[in-house]
């Protein structure tokens, strides 16, 4: 007789059969039952401890199987089915694992009679007779409805936390939605809510004084706060995406100094290209400047002795989005610089401070492709939840 042959791992355990079926509907079960008491109009909130220690107080389906770490495949498919609907639709989440999970507990009862094919057959034609019925009941809306547009956004959050804020939510979703929309023909709308709609969280005030500010709001103030204007109307606007300082070399570059004009002379030649760098841009009579990169002291002398204000160590998604509601062009070097490249659709730039930091808004701008959701709220926590209700509210108006 041939000696067996190995394949599998001494360590590695092989099931199949009735056993292996029931442990995956357990295993199913058990996920849906987890998120069960967070769905329907007497919804709980659940409140979880991720694993750097922070907390998440929310009811929202996706967000509270993201945090659990399951062992089994069963249930870790369940999640993906989670995290597929969240991306799909962007509501459903909790609803879709309690229906996969009672779907399996009542195939539990026909599994020991009737092949799982036959059952799985059985399921698609219940499904075929769903899409018909809804298919059947659809009727068509106006999208420019204001008044159906809120109907529907607020059924999909009236058993989440911001439910009880009444059309607020629906308002900042619906009013979000529609500044950065862009008509793409055939009444279709192109919009970008990842890269232009910012939500900007700032704990205080109360959830009512959330606002959807038409332009952008960046956690930054001027450069230098005593020279420099922090209110400025209808501003002329420089992007850039270069240092307003001496450039450094790529490799480690040594220079040997005999006497001390040569000192003087380094210094001085730093000190031209500096202003060289800034009389590029102050030719074109801006307001404001705002860099991805460093800004030295010396172009701040430069800029503010001119009047410009200055913002410098910006993100590349604030510096777009600030482009797109201003008209602006993003340059990468002041000698490329042309009239067309400045912005002028801005109404208001200004400096303000709340709580302990500062914040820029560059808002009421004329046609803005980019918008700031302003959320005010008691906690981070609660303002996190809200978030992840506006996020639902999103999908929603996109899916109309």
């Amino acid at each position: 007789m041939h000696a067996p042959v190995l394949v599998l791992k001494d360590s590695l355990k092989r099931e199949s059969g009735s056993k292996v079926r029931y442990a995956i509907i357990q295993a199913a079960k058990a996920v849906a039952d987890v998120v069960r008491t967070t769905l329907g109009p007497r919804s709980m909130l659940k409140m979880l401890l991720d694993a750097q220690g922070g907390i998440v107080v929310t009811n929202d389906g996706n967000a509270i199987l993201r945090e659990l770490d399951l062992a089994h495949p069963a249930a870790k498919s369940m999640i993906e089915l989670s995290r597929t609907q969240d991306e799909e639709v962007g509501d459903g989440t909790t609803s879709v694992i309690i229906l996969a999970g009672e779907m399996l507990h009542v195939a539990d009862a026909f599994i020991d009679k009737i092949h799982p094919t036959v059952i799985c057959r059985a399921y698609n034609k219940a499904l075929e007779d769903a899409i018909a019925v809804l298919d059947k009941i659809a009727m068509p809306i106006d999208a420019q409805d204001r008044g159906i547009m809120l109907g529907l956004v607020k059924s999909c959050i009236g058993t989440k936390f911001t439910g009880q804020f009444g059309d607020l939510i629906a308002d900042l979703a619906i009013d979000a939605t529609t500044t950065v929309g862009v008509e793409i023909g055939q009444g279709l709308r192109d919009v970008d809510i990842k890269n232009y709609i910012k939500v900007e969280k700032v704990p205080g005030g109360q959830l009512e004084d959330s606002r959807v500010l038409k332009g952008v709001m960046i956690n930054k103030d001027v450069v230098a706060p005593g020279k420099m204007r922090r209110r400025i109307v209808n501003p002329h606007i420089i992007l850039l995406d270069s240092p307003l300082e001496y450039k450094k070399g790529e490799n480690q570059t040594n220079a040997e100094l005999l006497k001390e004009e040569d000192w003087s002379l380094l210094l001085k030649m730093e000190e031209e290209y500096i202003e060289e760098l800034c009389m590029q841009i102050l030719k074109f009579k801006p307001d404001l400047v705002i860099t991805e990169k460093g800004l030295s002291d010396l172009a701040t002398h430069y800029l503010s002795k001119h009047g410009v204000s200055a913002i410098r160590r910006l993100r590349k998604t604030d510096n777009n989005r600030i482009a797109k509601a201003c008209g602006a062009v993003i340059v990468n070097r002041p000698d490329e610089l042309q009239e067309s490249d400045v912005g002028t659709g801005a109404g208001l730039f200004e400096v303000k401070k709340i709580g302990d930091e500062y914040f820029a808004y560059i808002v009421d701008c004329k046609e803005p492709k980019a918008c700031t959701v302003l959320l005010r709220g008691a906690s981070k926590d609660l303002l996190n939840e809200v978030e992840r209700n506006l996020q639902v509210s999103y999908r929603h108006v996109l899916k109309i």
